[in-house]
């Protein structure tokens, strides 16, 4: 037992070593220089701005934190009916969630005028520094991540928490923390970016007729700050929130598979923990291996990335071999083909998202081509696209799903107990498998943003056409690497959520226990709840398809996607309303500002964007929060789940949808700006314009947003065990 814990102790020295190397990124971007004066200028505007939102947000998350966790320790201390770890572990949660958020914000926002000097001396350069800064991000949200699992670990097992049970189920909790501030970065971040976009399409390209960036623009300063807040600070919190919920859920499911096993159910514990650990290290050989030549086409700039990506997911595939083979688990060569399944699953999805939305490839040239005949072409185009891209998706996680599970058991396809908690347990490492070199996967998302920066200041800056045509490059290349990412975010979504359905059974157990209920088997004879199978669950709780309570709460999982989807949409909506009327104001009542005589009054609009950030998201925020409670006290624990099946399925094929339809409007408009189809200022412009304003609430808000209430839901249910068994 002493050999295992000693092993342990790499996941604590993996996350030291991911934050040393994101500090060191940081050090070495903040040595290069920040270009012109006019370059300074626009990065400090775009600076203050977002960190003056970033401040207004944590006011509100904070109180919201504040609530929950006096609402835990009431159920906890008085109530009896929760772990009275749970409010300190969900405030941790949030804490670090947070701050993965904001140390890849504020390096972006210093990234991207340098990013932009880079670009005046070469293509190579920029990428360098633009992606050496998104690494900060990545190596930020894997070394907190491991380091509050590592804590919260070593904390209870120091605290005398001898049951491993109830050790990662208690673990679990940390998540909602994780999910409840990712949910707020998200969404008010999302409606922040796309609120200061919209409005400045609208306005300054479609009626105007100003180019993109233009710093005659009003609205162009909170567009660029709405960049950071939205796809780094809300990535951030997203993606720390799927990597510790996929580890922690697989935890707490070999603690279940191997219960009695002694020091195996140990090493089932912490196989997940030193996989990622190991990750982290084969991240930062491929974040070295990134680097491209001048003059690069976009299928070289994405090639470029992908060696990186794909180097460190090879290499973490055999590393896992290595793994579970010296750790000696049960059954090593299957789960490590379950970890396996996973890399192959997020490659798969990465791959089909560049594929739906690259203007390299057909759909988005498509699209680009229906703006010959006009915006409501685009539009229906786009729609089609990003349905047809639902399908790769789905079938890899369905197949995913099905050869992880199989791997883990033995390919054993009797429902049997341990058949269900070795397959279970294989499907949560497939997830840990996927989120492993989340490191340098999170560099190329968190890369979008910078390049994008980058572009905004180098057209504002007046920089020269070569300048403006590498950093237009790059943008470009961002916007692929950013749906790339909202996919693989939404694939690990699913594959984590799917293992946190059997984590809230266990809870479950967990909750009865405390209370003193009891269970009855298959056969129909009382026993307790914490020895009671998964089939014996299903039994007791009556969990099938013919039980009303389950297809009730299946409809009303799904149907919570679309409210929720609905609402975010209806917010951005308003937002951009108020932004457009802002900058017609300026436009009309500014003498100047069209001529480049007079300076547009940014901080307006900024205050707009942030104004109406803080309204909007809170509402959708708090909805995923009472769904689930509410239908696990009206409906009970096969409602819950019911809910959390519906929510998944319904989510996930959403959250594809949008994301991928977004993109590829996006894209398309790329292609038609470097000349195609009459290039920058035609109708054809116009039109993609109008079909990138579409695209943006769904990639930037709604889709991505999705990811996190299928998964919020789920850490919910798990938290609220306790109320659900009492009534």
């Amino acid at each position: 037992m002493e050999n295992i814990l000693t092993v342990f102790w790499i996941v604590p020295v993996a996350s030291v070593v991911a934050l040393g190397m994101a500090l060191y990124f940081y050090l070495q971007m903040k040595k290069a220089d920040e270009g012109t004066p006019r370059m300074r200028e626009i990065a400090q505007h775009v600076r203050h701005g977002a960190m003056a939102y970033l401040r207004q947000q944590y006011k509100v998350v904070t109180i919201v934190f504040i609530v929950l966790a006096a609402i835990f320790a009431v159920m906890a201390y008085v109530l009896h009916m929760q772990n009275p770890w749970v409010p300190f572990a969900f405030l941790t949660g949030g804490l670090f969630s947070g701050l993965a958020g904001f140390f890849g914000m504020k390096t972006a926002t210093y990234a991207s005028a340098r990013t932009a000097n880079a670009a005046r001396q070469s293509l190579d350069g920029g990428l360098r520094v633009a992606f050496r800064s998104g690494a900060v991000m990545g190596l930020t949200v894997v070394g907190l991540g491991l380091l509050d699992i590592a804590l919260w670990y070593l904390i209870l097992n120091a605290a005398g928490v001898n049951s491993l049970v109830t050790i990662t189920t208690t673990m679990l909790t940390f998540g909602m923390g994780a999910s409840t501030q990712a949910l707020f970065a998200r969404v008010g971040g999302g409606l922040y970016t796309k609120a200061a976009d919209v409005g400045a399409d609208i306005v300054g390209k479609v009626e105007a007729d100003i180019p993109e960036d233009d710093p005659r623009n009003p609205a162009t300063i909170a567009d660029n700050v709405g960049d950071n807040v939205g796809d780094v600070a809300g990535m951030g919190a997203d993606l720390y929130e799927s990597y510790c919920g996929s580890i922690l859920s697989t935890a707490a499911l070999g603690a279940t598979a191997f219960v009695g096993c002694g020091a195996m159910q140990v090493k089932s514990v912490i196989a997940p923990m030193i996989i990622a650990a190991v990750g982290i290290f084969l991240s930062l050989f491929g974040i070295f291996l990134v680097r491209t030549k001048e003059g690069a086409t976009m299928k070289q700039l994405l090639r470029s990335l992908g060696v990186g990506t794909n180097v460190s997911a090879v290499l973490i595939a055999g590393a896992t071999f290595a793994i579970l083979y010296l750790l000696d688990i049960t059954n090593w060569v299957g789960i490590s083909f379950s970890v396996v399944t996973g890399l192959l699953a997020g490659v798969i999805i990465g791959q089909a998202t560049e594929y739906f939305t690259s203007h390299s490839y057909k759909p988005t040239q498509k699209i680009s081509e229906a703006s010959k005949t006009g915006a409501a072409t685009v539009i229906i185009k786009g729609v089609g696209t990003g349905m047809i891209s639902t399908m790769v998706p789905v079938v890899t996680i369905s197949v995913a799903i099905m050869l992880s599970y199989l791997c883990a058991n033995g390919f054993k396809l009797e429902m049997t107990a341990q058949n269900l908690s070795m397959g279970l347990y294989g499907v949560g490492i497939a997830a840990v498998g996927m989120l492993s070199t989340l490191g340098i996967t999170l560099a190329t998302d968190a890369y979008g943003p910078i390049a994008d920066n980058a572009g905004g200041n180098a057209e504002m800056s007046e920089l020269g056409e070569e300048v403006r045509k590498r950093t237009d490059a790059l943008d470009a290349l961002g916007n692929t690497t950013a749906a790339t990412g909202k996919g693989f975010a939404i694939g690990s979504a699913a594959l984590t959520a799917l293992a946190l359905l059997a984590s809230y059974i266990e809870e479950i157990k967990e909750a009865m226990a405390r209370v003193g209920q009891t269970m009855t088997d298959v056969a129909g004879n009382v026993i307790e709840a914490t020895k009671a199978t998964i089939p014996d669950f299903m039994n007791h709780f009556q969990v099938n398809l013919m039980n009303p309570k389950v297809l009730v709460g299946v409809f009303i999982g799904a149907m919570a996607a679309f409210l929720f989807s609905g609402i975010t949409m209806g917010a951005v909506g308003r937002a951009a309303e108020d932004m457009v009327k802002e900058v017609r104001r300026q436009f009309r009542e500014i003498k100047g500002i069209l001529e480049g005589k007079a300076t547009p009054d940014y901080s307006r609009c900024v205050e707009i964007s942030t104004r109406s950030a803080q309204r909007e998201m809170i509402f959708p925020s708090l909805l995923a929060i009472i769904i689930p409670i509410v239908v696990g006290v009206v409906l009970g624990v096969a409602g819950v789940l019911g809910l959390l099946v519906g929510g998944l399925a319904a989510g996930f094929t959403l959250a594809i949808f949008m994301s991928n339809a977004g993109g590829a409007w996006d894209n398309a408009k790329k292609m038609v700006e470097e000349g195609n189809f009459g290039g920058k200022g035609s109708e054809s412009h116009k039109a993609t314009i109008v079909g990138d304003t579409v695209g943006d609430p769904f990639k930037d808000t709604s889709g991505p947003s999705l990811n996190i209430l299928i998964k919020l839901m789920s850490m919910v249910s798990i938290v609220m065990a306790g109320l659900t068994i009492a009534f």
